[in-house]
């Protein structure tokens, strides 16, 4: 179960979950040259092939990204805002997707955020605490009624004195029913068997160096936080250990 994420995800293809689950690997030339794109300002750098759970929330020099057929996520520290729809526009549409969909959570403090444009057009957003709402844009979407209605209380701890105020749903899991209904998954929660979990979604990570300050070694291994199989490591680390550091 992941404790934080800050995803962007662009969508082209009808069903993502399909495109998710067909074992498809990462394309990392699409993925570097996202990177670059997004990050001018800086030398971007490879350094690691894993998973979404292990890499769902990177640091603020870091950025994770798996390409694949109609559909691209990106994990970045930018995309962990309060008020999502203060992105930054490049965020928004880099890709000219079809819909682009935001997916942010820190379970340490209380907090979810989901956004969707569709064609770069603004459609929803929601951002909270468990007592404060952040930025609620957009009209409601049909799945967020049983929220709403009090159907997935907080689970609270023992001892736990909840605030008369607190809303009526857990913000994390709040964004995180936002990315089942929109890509098919959940981050969070016991993955039902044979469903799809962040540990089956490959993904590739970069370092953001300052221009002109890039290492000259940068390969840490991996980082699943789940697995993926033997064949799609094998071929992203080939990537990796043959990539000239990209300046």
């Amino acid at each position: 179960m992941l404790s934080k994420a800050w995803s962007l995800w662009y969508v082209d293809a009808p069903d993502p979950l399909a495109v998710l689950r067909a074992n498809h690997n990462p394309d990392p030339q699409a993925a570097l040259a996202l990177a670059k794109q997004l990050h001018q300002d800086r030398d971007v750098q490879p350094i690691l092939a894993g998973t979404l759970a292990g890499c769902a929330g990177p640091a603020i020099d870091e950025v994770c990204i798996g390409c694949f057929p109609g559909v691209t996520v990106l994990c970045s520290a930018q995309a962990a805002r309060i008020h999502p729809t203060e992105i930054p526009e490049l965020l928004v549409r880099p890709l000219a997707s079809e819909h682009t969909y935001l997916v942010s959570f820190d379970v340490e403090h209380g907090w979810g955020a989901f956004a969707h444009w569709e064609r770069g057009e603004f459609r929803r957003s929601f951002s909270s605490t468990r007592v404060y709402i952040l930025e609620d844009e957009g009209l409601p979407l049909v799945w967020e009624r049983s929220y709403w209605a009090g159907e997935h209380p907080v689970r609270w701890r023992a001892g736990e004195l909840p605030d008369p105020q607190s809303l009526p749903f857990d913000p994390p899991d709040f964004a995180d029913a936002a990315n089942n209904e929109w890509l098919g998954f959940h981050y969070r929660g016991a993955a039902a068997s044979g469903a799809l979990g962040p540990g089956d979604i490959p993904i590739c990570k970069f370092a953001l160096h300052p221009k002109g300050k890039l290492p000259t070694s940068g390969l840490r291994g991996s980082a699943d936080g789940g697995a993926h199989t033997t064949s799609r490591k094998r071929g992203l680390f080939g990537w990796l250990r043959g990539h000239d550091p990209v300046g």
